[in-house]
């Protein structure tokens, strides 16, 4: 097939292009850098947001397109009215910071928007998907996590962890989160194409359960081979904040987690990392110690020396 991805160069974006290429598709990569990070891809350098770049794609047909980079309607709906009408799925990256605040977990797809969301550009191109006919299938993820994650999520306390800082932590610790593995979520992106009941749909996607803020940390010093004797936590009164501001800590300060039997039902499908492996995976990726600055390769754990 031949396939177009808005923003294909980090991230999520490189997951994919990856798996696609395994998979021996003509990739088109439209971004506004100077490289793709993959050779057998095929460059087009441009910014969305400005009309005289995307008529660079009015001559080619593409049988799906993936917008990963896509915030705003705007953006989405001048892409379309630049891309030939033929293409068969138009796949986009939203996101589960959508949802308004609910006292009742875990969050469906069909609960409540949050008008005032930070992403409200997702949602209302979600809605103008389903308003004009196209084909599409939306992804609404909670943190993504793994390697090559730009976003200072898991990597932010490994960092603490690794130089033995005091971790900040709000209240007790028991605020529920939900994190997804980069590879999970690229990996269903690539399903859904073959599966036609997710066109004209969208699926929260993620890893199978929540975890506690105190656990998230647990988990992160596991993976380094420390006890949780060995680490310093800090509390803090977080009610006073923000909850979805993360300026001072990765995570959002209220309880947060979605529900993800739709996307396992529909497209037969279910995330491969546990949340202890996914966390190593991404350490072990993006850190890559070796065994003369602390790492042990045989016990896959990290050596603080006394």
């Amino acid at each position: 097939m031949k396939i177009l991805v808005m923003g294909g160069t980090r991230f999520v974006g490189k997951s994919l292009v990856g798996k696609l290429l395994s998979k021996n598709h003509d990739i088109d990569i439209f971004t506004r850098g100077n490289k793709t990070n993959h050779e057998k891809t095929n460059l087009i350098k441009g910014d969305r947001n400005k009309l005289e770049s995307l008529v660079k794609l009015r001559d080619e047909k593409y049988d799906v397109v993936y917008d990963i980079s896509g915030r705003e309607l705007e953006q989405t709906k001048l892409l379309i009215e630049n891309l030939d009408n033929t293409f068969q799925r138009y796949i986009y990256v939203s996101s589960a910071g959508v949802y308004k605040d609910n006292c009742e977990l875990p969050l469906f797809e069909n609960d409540s928007i949050d008008p005032n969301s930070r992403h409200k550009g997702k949602f209302q191109t979600e809605n103008w998907l389903i308003k004009q006919k196209i084909p599409f299938t939306s992804f609404r993820p909670t943190y993504i996590y793994g390697p090559g994650n730009y976003n200072n999520v898991e990597n932010w306390f490994f960092e603490r962890l690794f130089t033995n800082k005091s971790i900040p932590i709000p209240g007790d610790g028991s605020l529920i989160t939900q994190l997804g593995h980069v590879s999970d979520l690229t990996d269903v992106m690539i399903r859904c194409i073959n599966f036609e009941n997710s066109k004209n749909n969208i699926y929260n996607c993620s890893g199978e359960k929540g975890v506690t803020i105190k656990g998230l940390i647990h988990l992160c010093a596991e993976v380094l081979g420390l006890n949780q004797n060995e680490i310093s936590l800090r509390t803090f009164d977080y009610q006073k904040l923000d909850p979805k501001s993360r300026k001072g800590f990765p995570i959002r300060l209220n309880h947060y987690q979605t529900d993800i039997s739709k996307i396992k039902r529909d497209l037969e499908w279910a995330p491969t990392f546990d949340l202890f492996n996914g966390l190593k995976h991404s350490f072990m990726n993006d850190f890559n110690f070796k065994k003369s600055e602390g790492f042990d390769e045989n016990s896959d754990k990290i050596l603080f020396n006394s």
